[in-house]
């Protein structure tokens, strides 16, 4: 079937090696439909065309042209309004990610047990550059309200899932994230880069992280690594609960068997 290829039109100028001015609405064709793409955030998963014009930065012209293609493979969809919303296709497409649909999988029971247990938020997180990107949430009902979603991405210093991850990056990575300018969104939140490395230090030593009403001034989280076979930290399960609710040392217990139970759960061969 051909309708899920994606017709690429061509450019009505030749093609540039780096990239254009974004008023022109030139450049490669993939990077523009990316642009596109990237209109759309959890604050705005609706959008018409001139706000999808306005926020990838294209002219409308060159956005209406594109639609329809984004249209006809399933990366996008119009509502009842008319408005445009992320497709289905695209995230049958991105489901596919290696270190998403694996680890998602093998986790899950794991972290199902752990909510059990704390009747709170647990998140499954793995890092992309200086972000932690949450992969899977169980919240039930009476857990305290967060910021994180799955797919949703956070500064990585301010999450105990981004800190544990962090500690446990290449010192280029590291480095990066503290020298980057660091929101504050409570009066807790951690923005000098010393007391950041202390805390990263500490995460080593104890195997856990602690993010102490950094993003609410209700919640604290706490997060341990899940690892290879040969030690590498590939992902952070963390809970997030009300601040005073639960002791830090009773929930780094929790956590920490249950990193190490789906460690043993990735280094088993799949029947």
């Amino acid at each position: 079937m051909t309708h899920h290829a994606l017709r690429i039109a061509p450019s009505s100028t030749p093609p540039q090696r780096t990239g254009s001015s974004p008023a022109t609405g030139t450049g490669p064709v993939i990077g523009r439909a990316l642009r596109i793409l990237s209109a759309f955030s959890a604050q705005r998963p609706h959008l018409s065309l001139s706000e999808l014009a306005r926020r990838s930065d294209l002219p409308a012209s060159t956005v209406h042209r594109m639609l329809g293609d984004l249209l006809v493979w399933g990366a996008l969809e119009r509502d009842a309004r008319g408005r445009y919303r992320i497709g289905l296709r695209l995230w049958e497409v991105a489901s596919l990610a290696p270190r998403s649909q694996g680890l998602r999988e093998r986790a899950l029971p794991y972290l199902e047990d752990l909510s059990s247990l704390v009747r709170e938020n647990v998140q499954l997180a793995v890092r992309d550059a200086s972000e932690v990107v949450f992969v899977e949430r169980i919240a039930p009902s009476c857990a305290v309200p967060t910021l994180t979603r799955v797919g949703g991405r956070l500064g990585i210093t301010t999450t105990a899932a981004g800190l544990l991850l962090l500690a446990h990056a290449p010192a280029a990575i590291q480095e990066e994230a503290l020298a980057q300018t660091i929101p504050r969104h409570t009066p807790f939140t951690l923005t000098d880069s010393g007391r950041l490395r202390a805390v990263l230090a500490q995460a080593r030593t104890c195997g856990y992280a602690v993010s102490d009403r950094q993003l609410s001034t209700d919640t604290l989280s706490v997060a341990a690594p899940v690892t290879t076979d040969d030690g590498e930290v590939t992902a952070a399960v963390s809970v997030v609960v009300r601040y005073g609710s639960t002791s830090v040392s009773a929930l780094a217990d929790l956590v920490r068997s249950c990193g190490r139970a789906i460690s043993r759960a990735l280094d088993t061969p799949a029947l």
